[in-house]
């Protein structure tokens, strides 16, 4: 039979064409049609994933291969259906290769963007910003002129891997732990200049310690020695001033014994002595006769005192012992 079914889901833009012109046309529609005369062509309208991988080199002239993800969907079916034959079969299938194209296209134009954007970085920042790669290729493929023109609107552009070669990977992976064995050398460094700088600081504390200790110690040694200069200076103000007490004590002794001599200092002692009484003990009396005969000595001749005599005038009592006898 010619006549034939055509159903289509939603996501799927389906155009009628009769005598060259499009009889109906939109997404999800059912119609039966002539088959001899009728040509019908389906744009899916779903986005879909496109997988690639690039070979590119960096600035640093190294090689690295770029993995992931192209999304995109059909914006413009009508004008994607005019530059590729989108027909179908009756059977469903495409009549041509042409929707196996669009994507073959969209990879070429993400890979000769993407190259831009890999060849002006070096290799370092191509393996570790990919979130830049990924912004600067998509904000390129929606730009592009030749993405519009195939009436596509490109959605996501995902690089899931960036590697650099074998012998590449090997060296960066040799100086990432050449590089981390010296962070891991500089921490162990840190670490043991922070304990010396502890030290240090406890030994600071402890003679800060110690010198207050000190300071506190002489703070005493000298109040002790300002008390004891204190009243060492009291007592020699003390000392000056009982001196000066018993000068003055002396001078008025001195001054009285002065006036109370000075009626008798041109009398002569054995007036003085007679006058005091002292003739009437015998004793007195015998030893002034003997002082007499000793300073007049030049003038006796010869003197003989017996020792009966001696005795008898020394063991002679005195006047006042006979008086009260």
């Amino acid at each position: 039979m010619s006549i034939r079914y055509m159903k289509a889901p939603p996501t799927t833009y389906v155009m009628q064409f009769k005598d060259g012109r499009v009889k109906r046309e939109g997404p999800g529609l059912s119609f039966f049609y002539w088959a001899p005369t009728t040509t019908v062509v389906a744009v899916p309208l779903a986005s879909s994933d496109v997988p690639f991988a690039f070979n590119e080199i960096t600035q640093d002239f190294q090689a690295v291969t770029l993995q992931g993800q192209l999304t995109y969907r059909v914006a413009d079916p009508k004008l994607l259906a005019g530059l590729l034959d989108y027909s179908v079969k009756p059977s469903g299938e495409y009549a041509s290769e042409d929707p196996s194209k669009l994507e073959e296209r969209l990879v070429q134009i993400a890979q000769v963007r993407a190259r831009t954007v890999v060849q002006s970085m070096p290799l370092r920042e191509v393996l570790v910003q990919a979130a830049t790669i990924e912004a600067k290729v998509l904000a390129g493929l929606r730009e592009t002129e030749a993405v519009r023109m195939l009436g596509v609107e490109v959605q996501g552009f995902a690089l899931l891997s960036a590697r650099p070669t074998p012998e590449m990977a090997r060296a960066l992976e040799a100086e990432a732990r050449e590089a981390l064995q010296r962070r891991a050398d500089e921490a162990i460094y840190a670490r043991r200049n922070a304990a010396v700088e502890q030290e240090r600081r406890i030994k600071e504390s402890e003679i800060a310690t110690e010198l207050s200790v000190e300071a506190g110690k002489r703070q005493i040694r000298e109040a002790q020695i300002a008390a004891d200069i204190a009243v060492e200076e009291q007592r020699a103000s003390f000392m000056d001033r009982w001196s000066e007490n018993e000068r003055k004590a002396a001078e008025a002794k001195a001054y009285a014994l002065e006036k109370t001599l000075a009626p008798v200092r041109d009398v002569d002692w054995k007036v003085l002595m007679a006058a005091a009484g002292g003739g009437n003990d015998p004793k007195l009396n015998i030893a002034l006769a003997f002082r007499e005969m000793a300073e007049n000595a030049g003038k006796i001749g010869e003197l003989n005192v017996s020792p009966d005599l001696l005795r008898s005038l020394l063991s002679a009592p005195s006047g006042n012992q006979g008086r009260h006898g």
